[in-house]
């Protein structure tokens, strides 16, 4: 991993006096609570007027300090990131710190019970982003009032006082830590308006590499995941599936069911209904069994008879849905959302023209972890113990679902395993909740089974892609018409959206290097579904960036030029475009091009490879981040390929936490490869084929890439997100590493046996 770093002089946001609240100073602990101002999120459901970042600062008398996050931890390292912007300017040993979550609950504010008083989560990649600038401000005013009260009790002057490793340091070497101090610092004002900050030549800690905080405990087994959450006296609950989406019970006999020693309940659960505040989260109907343990309620699940009734869309099939789609788009059906230039004209006049379909299927998020929430509900409050990256959706659910006003609902965010943005959804939430409510007063720990997660999973929408490009006489790109078709994330909220409103995620006109082009369309059609859909990492990037880098390497081939430079040639020189997508308002070309040539440069790109090795490279803006690929394949004797090596060059602004990019680089590429390689939701007769990980395939080891290298742009930037942008540009990168190691061009999404 190659790090360089710049100094930089950046403009912190501001944080008025009231939103820098002293919650308590008692005991001795110093508790400092603040609200960090971040824009609304264009990624996730919106929250009110706007999405915040929430952390908190506790200094105990034994000089311990904690940080309580707001962003849920699923993997992607805030515990370890939000603390550091935090400990840049406070001075205390960053190994030393302690991270919690903090509790998503009802506090008062001007004395008034606010339900979104903490808006808390994780989604978009906006953690570091939006807690970058009030982060710090915040450790910053923490020490000055540390060392105002040092100051205080010495009778010196503030200005000749230092701070050092959790100590105000004085004259001839005397120094207080930092929990001596705590509560007299506590009760000091707050500063008001903006302080000054380190400048990045002074940066001590932000551009470090740091490990992730709970390392240890995860390599201990330590229970902080979800699943390992217990409750005294719960009981333990399964879902019996219906196969069918927005399907129901037809008939149920549960007597054998209810004989199974240790079963308590049987529950009855019906899909939301129109109209209800929880109908866009994506269950089915099931029935749930609750028992004194997890082995009794499967076996109570087992012996169930149920008969199910198809829904309204009993017959689907992902092949005729592809088909006809295929169809529609070369018919020339859709709606138009974009529109430079003539299209007609410009192919009728280009040199040479190709057109291609690319195609992608639904996929499931299957994160490690399966679902799985702790509900108590004792007829008045309820207490709700889950992995989520969205605590106040949790909330929301809860309440319509218990029928409880908010201010009564307790939610303990846990670690997760795994989220892709698949615990963004609340439909485990709900199930749980009745549950809890049939329980007498018990809590109930419900744990989805594989196949029940994967039947209802908000797949990511799948689609065909049709491209159609036109050179002029001198091998410039002339016109480019995308054709997208998808399922769409309008999953049950069609009623309430124009039919412009479909394409969001799905397709991005701004996108490069298409944009550029002189004559440019991009039209959208709609492809029907029952399949719940929902934000997959990186929402349509991950489709998108496939079918447009991949294109663009057959297009350099039309025009005989290499495929580097000709990305080059539309991205230099630097200037800024219009990008109305999450991450804008703009798109810096010169960033995406120093990254292509950095990745490029880094992996040799343009020198000789052995026969049948070949490599492959694209790049890609998203979330504000750019990241581009060179991957290297070598085909093998029983028609697969191994990924030898992949190269990356990221620019996320500035780099807080090198590890952590470094970590999330290699595991979206993981990711990336896992899903190009075999993953796949169908659909026939109107159910989900794929219901476990024998017909839904994960990566093995061996398929993993040999090496991974990661190499970080040292930018004065402003950092953005990494959770999400690096997983875009692999699969374009690497199918068009395989077709110049084979001369075979994979246009579909999964690879699966198309090498054979």
């Amino acid at each position: 991993m190659t790090v360089h770093l710049k100094s930089a002089d950046l403009a912190a946001a501001t944080l008025k006096r009231r939103d820098f609240l002293k919650v308590s100073a008692a005991g001795g602990t110093m508790l400092l609570s603040f609200r960090i101002p971040a824009p609304a999120r264009a990624h996730g459901e919106a929250t009110g007027a706007g999405a915040m970042l929430d952390a908190h600062v506790r200094i105990d008398p034994d000089n311990v300090v904690t940080i309580r996050t707001a962003t849920t931890e699923i993997g992607q390292g805030t515990n370890t990131s939000i603390p550091m912007l935090i400990m840049e300017e406070l001075d205390y040993p960053f190994d030393d710190v302690r991270v919690e979550n903090f509790p998503a609950r009802v506090v008062a504010v001007d004395g008034q019970p606010q339900v979104d008083a903490f808006v808390q989560g994780a989604g978009g990649s906006t953690a570091i982003w939006e807690g970058y600038d009030g982060g710090r401000q915040i450790g910053a005013k923490a020490r000055m009032m540390l060392v105002a009260e040092a100051a205080e009790r010495w009778g010196v002057d503030a200005g000749t006082l230092s701070t050092k490793d959790g100590f105000v340091i004085g004259a001839g070497g005397a120094r207080l830590s930092y929990g001596e101090l705590a509560e007299g610092a506590a009760a000091r004002a707050v500063p008001e308006g903006e302080v000054a900050l380190r400048p990045r030549s002074q940066h001590r800690l932000i551009g470090t590499s740091q490990k992730q905080k709970d390392r240890g405990k995860i390599a201990r087994g330590v229970p902080l995941y979800g699943i390992d959450q217990e409750l005294p006296g719960m009981l333990h609950a399964v879902i019996l599936r219906c196969p069918y989406f927005d399907g129901s019970v037809a008939a149920l006999d549960d007597a054998a069911a209810r004989r199974v020693p240790g079963v308590r309940h049987i529950v009855p659960i019906a899909g939301p209904t129109p109209g209800a505040p929880y109908a866009t989260e994506p269950f089915n109907a099931g029935i749930g069994v609750i028992a004194d343990s997890y082995w009794q309620a499967l076996k109570g699940r087992d012996a169930l008879n149920v008969e199910w009734a198809p829904g309204p869309a009993g017959k689907e099939s992902t092949a005729a849905s592809y088909a006809a789609t295929r169809a529609a788009l070369e018919a020339g059906e859709g709606l138009e959302l974009e529109a430079k230039g003539d299209m007609a004209a410009a192919l009728a006049e280009s040199a040479k023209t190709l057109t291609a379909t690319y195609e992608m299927p639904m996929v499931a998020h299957a994160p490690l972890e399966p679902q799985n929430v702790i509900a108590h509900f004792d007829g008045d409050r309820l207490k709700i113990v889950t992995a989520t990256q969205q605590p106040i959706r949790v909330r929301r659910t809860a309440a319509a679902v218990a029928g409880i006003d908010g201010e009564k609902i307790d939610i303990v965010p846990v670690r997760s395993g795994g989220g892709f943005g698949r615990r963004l959804y609340g439909d485990m939430i709900a199930e749980a909740v009745m549950l809890a409510k049939a329980a007498n007063g018990r809590p109930v720990k419900i744990v989805w089974t594989r196949e029940c997660d994967m039947m209802v999973d908000p797949y990511r929408p799948g689609g065909v892609h049709r491209m159609t490009v036109g050179l002029d006489a001198k091998g410039d790109m002339h016109a480019w018409h995308h054709q997208a078709a998808s399922q769409s994330l309008s999953y049950r909220s069609r009623a309430e959206m124009k039919p412009t409103d479909y394409p969001q995620f799905e397709v991005f006109p701004d996108d490069q290097p298409g944009s550029f082009a002189r004559n440019v369309k991009v039209d959208y059609l709609l492809m029907d579904s029952a399949a719940p859909r929902g934000y997959w990492r990186a929402p349509g990037h991950n489709n998108t960036a496939f079918v447009q880098q991949a294109f663009f390497d057959e297009v350099a081939e039309l025009a005989g030029r290499d495929p580097l430079e000709m990305r080059l040639s539309f991205l230099e020189p630097a200037r800024e475009v219009p990008w109305s997508g999450h991450g804008g308002p703009v798109m810096e070309t010169g960033r995406l091009a120093a990254v292509l040539k950095l990745a490029a440069d880094k992996a040799g790109w343009g020198e000789s490879l052995p026969a049948g090795s070949g490599r492959g490279i694209a790049g890609h803006f998203s979330f504000g981040t750019y990241v581009a690929h060179v991957v290297e394949v070598t085909m093998t004797d029983w028609g697969g390929f191994t990924v030898d090596r992949v190269v990356s060059g990221i620019d996320c602004g500035v780099p807080v936490n090198p590890n952590g990019i470094a970590m999330q680089n290699e595991g979206s590429i993981n990711d990336a490869l896992s899903t190009a390689l075999g993953q796949q939701i169908t659909i026939e007769d109107g159910m989900v084929q794929e219901t476990n990980f024998d017909l839904y395939r994960m990566m093995r080891m061996a398929d993993a890439a040999l090496t991974i290298e990661t190499h970080i742009v040292g930018s004065d930037a402003p950092p953005r997100g990494m959770g999400e942008p690096a997983l875009p540009p692999f699969a374009p990168a690497l199918v068009n590493a395989i077709y110049a190691a084979s001369g075979k061009r994979i246009r579909t999404l999964p690879i699966a046996d198309q090498l054979t």
